[in-house]
């Protein structure tokens, strides 16, 4: 079997995959990824392209989105299929430096509980606000990286390139992923990259927000599944 690796999203860990990571392992090589040194989607992707096998199947949650389709770009024909979810392809945006950079400074002048307690709960939906569990798991993610790091991810952020204009270039099965609720990237910005991305399909998961994978796992690993049994023309 194809290999799979999973790709987190900013200040996350391999724990973001943990459900998937259990469920689609076995017989299959599963491996969920970190990015801890690299400023640059480029690093970021070619530092994945480093210890993946000549051929794998890839998956990347938000940021990690970005550096899936980087990865694809890079090398599309490493990439036997491709899966993206709650993540966007379009370039940086006026607001972006702004608030990126006010979430940086906040760490590090306050700290990371600052951060969980600013910008984590508009990541995740209403049900799972109310899922005590759930918000303990990420905010001790969120606790495992530090200003430093997050201050490295969002520089890569800044500096992405234009994703959006190397979509109609992937020819591989793709998948797209998000949840309903998920305000950071909607829904409709997954319907735009579905529009430009040839034989896409689209799975909108309910009663979501942003993190999905560990929102709804179940239903992630599902779409995942019917993804990875899709077969290739």
């Amino acid at each position: 079997m194809t290999p799979l690796f999973l790709l987190p999203g900013l200040l996350c860990d391999s724990d973001v995959w943990k459900a998937q990571v259990a469920a689609l392992g076995g017989e299959r090589r599963v491996v969920a990824a970190e990015f801890l040194d690299p400023d640059s989607m480029e690093g970021m992707a070619r530092a994945v392209l480093s210890f993946a096998p000549s051929r794998f199947a890839l998956a990347g949650h938000s940021m990690g989105g970005r550096v899936a389709m980087e990865v694809a770009r890079l090398a599309p024909e490493r990439v036997e299929r491709l899966a993206l979810l709650d993540t966007g392809a379009h370039p940086v945006r006026a607001h972006e430096q702004e608030s990126r950079g006010a979430l940086v400074d906040l760490a590090r002048r306050e700290g990371m509980q600052a951060l969980v307690e600013r910008w984590l709960p508009p990541m995740v939906g209403e049900a799972g606000r109310q899922d005590p569990a759930l918000m303990a798991r990420l905010t001790a993610m969120i606790h495992r990286g530090d200003p430093e790091l997050f201050a490295r991810q969002q520089t890569a952020l800044l500096t992405r390139p234009d994703a959006e204009a190397h979509l109609p270039a992937i020819r591989c099965p793709t998948a797209l992923i998000v949840g309903r609720q998920d305000g950071w990237s909607p829904p409709e910005q997954h319907e735009a990259m579905a529009k430009l991305i040839p034989g896409a399909t689209l799975t909108v998961i309910e009663d979501c927000g942003h993190m999905a994978p560990m929102e709804r796992p179940e239903a992630v690993t599902d779409a995942l599944a019917r993804w990875l049994e899709k077969e290739i023309p």
